[in-house]
């Protein structure tokens, strides 16, 4: 009697998983959901419930453990293009072991072991291998989880392994390269537009010469045991093993998949790489950086925690600051560092790095927690850069635009959350398609010849409907846009991930309707220096032997594009910036994976670090000074900064202040401001560091000289008088 309560209560409905302590920083997820509890046994009981795969009986003194996981249901989300796809069938005659079902997984899966590198590319093509392909394009190497396919079906980067139709066994295999403890499976179906496509279940075998194989076996029968996979294409579903197995192959069989559509997968593999006992094979490369930073996932009281630390280790250049709330109420977090933080000092450049606009690319957001750890800390050191660098630059990081698509990311974890989830903020907006269209208005001015005389080419200002009380704004874009008014940016990096590329604007294609359509701005020389900057020091995207991430090969570009070149994005943050503000601003896409695993995050940090700081040092590219008043030597505000050849302008802080990013060239710049005379002269960018001075001392016009005078009360001089009766007299 005891053995059958024993087994019902130790019987795991989604795949009966045993959840270690560890698992939860594993996947960056909360902390375990499992408890234990000693129960009294008269006798030791040897079996285990069907599907099993790893709770642990066994008896001490008469007691045994048993591990209670909670459960909860996944919602899964249908694509609203495609029609309702027809219930699964099975495509074997017969399977060996229990009926394959659809089951409920854990609230919390707690693997022990790290995913093996497929989605992050560490895993490479010739690592992979299939039974068969429907074509090229669905071959083996895009067997990967989160792989995205092109824009048609049916290219060459399709998005997933697809089995031919006639293959009665089809296999995906991995080549771990090097014993390996395998430990578990994430699964997804077919990336596609067109068609439904996905496995519903699949057996699993071993290998460590590829010739002779064995399968992941029920505890319960001893049987092959069958695992329940995917309901929809783009849900991960993870499936840990009953026992994990060590060897150097993994095999995934499909055995039933969707009626009328074919055997397709994309996976990851979760893997703890093991010592060769007999030495022959290369030890598995170990990722790590030398900077002792804190390397993981942050949730939102973590991120808090953290940022406030780094406030306490360098209180004199660090301020911690909101600039708004989320929708739920999450404060928006912003670290400065500068040598005086809290106030704009004239002639010091202010910059932004901007993360977390998508809530589940989480890569950025960890980024910008470690860059100002490692500012704060080589700053004490001092280090010569970084303390040149706060010394002569105001420095803003937000490393999360989005805290509530972030939360929701961060509950399911780096492996389980897909390539949509958290994305949003929480009313569903996505906010990169959230700022002012003011692309339109600029563009219809310019194809009425009233720009610059009668519409400015800078500085556009808010349309009125995005003004409006019930315009559709999230409380997140409203905030960022008030922090642009606020500090006078000069350079700005918006992070992201999914991608391997820097993109610069316009991200709004000129043509209506295009959907891809090389739109340069103005400055495009600049744009593409600011791009190839960040793309020529970040170690991925140089690496000559990676391969694209999903579907374009950026590197043939220089790993840099034109947003709208790439697809257009109406309202983006880089185009309202540039158009909006002084601020120049591009988007990195960071990694291949936009949730890449805890254990990749010192990688990611080497492969970025250096391409960080030498973006942030552009800010002293091209020319800056100040504008003031000849006769009093005070700062003029506003003042316009144009540049021949380029329409588009800047203008001056509160103080007179200005920076003009300009690649190197000989220039004629003029400087106007109301009520003075404009002044123009030459200015030249040399290859040289650091801004070149180009100041502007401005003369009042006789009109504003007499509005000060009259403002004043003071009498008007006679020889402006007799002028004044003069001009009246001829009109």
């Amino acid at each position: 009697m005891w053995c059958l309560l024993l087994a019902l209560a130790t019987f795991a409905p989604a795949v009966g998983v045993s959840l270690g302590a560890t698992g939860a920083s594993v996947l960056g997820l909360a902390s375990p959901t499992t408890t234990e509890a000693p129960v009294s046994t008269p006798a030791p009981c040897s079996s285990q419930a069907e599907l099993s795969a790893g709770n642990e009986n066994g008896t001490s003194e008469q007691h045994v453990r048993i591990r209670v996981i909670k459960k909860k249901k996944i919602i899964m989300k249908k694509r609203k293009k495609l029609t309702p796809p027809r219930p699964p069938v099975t495509a074997r005659a017969s399977v060996t072991t229990s009926p394959a079902r659809t089951l409920d997984l854990p609230e919390k899966q707690e693997p022990d072991c790290p995913p093996l590198g497929l989605e992050s590319l560490r895993v490479s093509d010739n690592q992979l291998d299939a039974s068969s392909s429907q074509s090229f394009g669905l071959g083996p190497h895009r067997g990967r989880l989160n792989i995205q396919s092109g824009l048609e079906d049916g290219d060459l980067f399709d998005g997933a392994w697809c089995a031919e139709q006639q293959d009665a066994k089809p296999w995906l295999q991995v080549d771990a390269r090097h014993p390996t403890r395998f430990s578990g499976i994430i699964t997804q179906g077919r990336n596609s537009i067109w068609r439904y496509d996905w496995v519903t279940s699949y057996k699993v075998q071993f290998s460590n010469d590829s010739l002779t194989w064995w399968g992941s076996k029920n505890r319960s029968s001893g049987m092959d045991a069958v695992f329940p996979a995917n309901s929809d294409p783009e849900t991960p579903v993870l499936n840990l093993l009953p026992e994990p197995q060590v060897a150097r192959f993994i095999r995934l069989l499909p055995q039933t998949w969707l009626q009328g559509g074919a055997s397709c997968l994309r996976a990851e593999i979760l893997a703890c790489p093991v010592s060769d006992p007999n030495g022959l094979l290369p030890e598995v490369p170990v990722l790590g950086s030398s900077d002792t930073l804190d390397f993981r996932h942050h949730d939102y009281k973590a991120m808090r925690k953290l940022m406030k630390q780094v406030n306490e280790q360098c209180p004199n250049i660090t301020r911690v600051y909101s600039i708004g709330r989320s929708h739920q109420g999450l404060k928006l977090y912003v670290m400065e560092m500068s040598d005086q933080p809290g106030e704009h000092e004239l002639g010091e450049p202010e910059v932004r790095y901007v993360a977390g606009m998508h809530g589940n690319e989480a890569l950025g957001r960890e980024l910008l927690l470690l860059l100002m750890q490692f500012l704060c800390r080589e700053f004490l050191r001092g280090d010569p850069r970084v303390t040149r660098l706060l010394t002569e630059t105001r420095i803003h990081l937000l490393p999360s635009m989005n805290p509530d698509g972030y939360e929701t990311a961060f509950r399911r974890g780096s492996e389980l959350v897909g390539w949509a989830e958290g994305r949003w903020n929480h009313q569903g907006i996505d906010l990169n398609h959230n700022f002012a269209d003011l692309n339109t208005p600029l563009w219809e001015a310019e194809d009425d010849g009233l720009v610059p005389d009668s519409v400015p080419n800078h500085h556009l200002p808010l349309p009125t409907y995005y003004t409006l009380p019930n315009a559709t704004v999230a409380p997140e874009t409203r905030a960022v846009i008030k922090w642009m008014e606020r500090i006078p940016f000069v350079l700005s990096a918006n992070l992201h991930g999914g991608e391997l590329v820097v993109s610069y604007p316009f991200d709004m294609t000129r043509t209506p309707w295009a959907a891809r359509e090389l739109t340069p701005t103005p400055d495009e020389a600049v744009f593409r220096w600011l791009s190839t900057v960040y793309a020529g020091t970040n170690w991925a995207m140089q690496d000559p032997d990676r391969r694209p991430c999903h579907s374009q090969d950026f590197s043939l570009y220089g790993n840099i594009i034109n947003g709208a070149d790439w697809h257009t994005v109406p309202g983006s943050m880089n185009d309202f910036s540039y158009l909006h503000t002084n601020c120049f601003e591009v988007t990195v896409e960071l990694s291949c994976d936009k949730f890449p695993h805890e254990n990749e995050l010192p990688q990611e940090w080497e492969n970025n670090k250096d391409a960080l700081l030498t973006y942030l040092e552009q800010v002293r590219m091209g020319i800056a000074g100040v504008v003031k008043d000849k006769d009093t030597e005070i700062g003029i505000a506003d003042a316009v900064i144009a540049v021949d050849g380029i329409n588009h302008d800047v203008t001056t802080a509160w103080g007179g202040d200005y920076w003009r990013l300009l690649t190197p060239g000989d220039y004629v710049v003029t400087a106007s401001a109301e009520g003075y005379h404009t002044a123009t002269r030459s200015c030249r960018v040399t290859f040289e560091e650091g801004p070149v001075p180009c100041n502007f001392h401005l003369t009042k016009t006789p009109k504003q000289r007499l509005r000060e005078l009259l403002a004043a009360g003071a009498k008007v001089p006679p020889d402006l008088r007799r002028r004044l009766e003069r001009l009246r007299g001829q009109n």
